[in-house]
């Protein structure tokens, strides 16, 4: 299962050589979302470890990642593992008593071709 959200970079780590077949890095995420801001730890692993390399703390990002859970010892532990990043831009704010382009009017070559052919209706 996959999710996504948005937030401020606020920490990148450095890449981690856990073994000599397995690299890790993390990243924090800042939600300023409400009355407590969040810090949200992401990871990841690999070959995706810099994705988080054409990124500056402070900028918006949004993050697709995946829960990882697993069970050690007794011990429980959950990972956010990010697998995509991408850039936000914020949106630019529309010029006031601005007229439609023409792009936005439909066109005849919008609307489907009328076959008159209603034999397939489900009712």
């Amino acid at each position: 299962m996959s999710f996504e959200i948005t937030g401020k970079l606020y920490k990148k780590f450095d890449t981690e050589v856990k073994s000599e077949r397995f690299q890790a890095r993390e990243f924090v995420l800042l939600l300023d979302e409400g009355q407590y801001p969040q810090y949200i730890k992401f990871q990841l692993t690999q070959d995706r470890c810099n994705l988080i390399d054409q990124y500056e703390e402070g900028e918006m990002i949004k993050v697709h990642f995946d829960l990882r859970g697993r069970e050690w010892n007794g011990k429980f532990f959950t990972n956010l593992n990010a697998w995509r990043i991408e850039s936000v831009q914020p949106d630019a704010p529309a010029a006031p008593d601005a007229p439609p382009a023409a792009d936005d009017f439909p066109t005849a070559a919008d609307e489907p071709a009328d076959t008159g052919d209603f034999e397939d209706l489900p009712f």
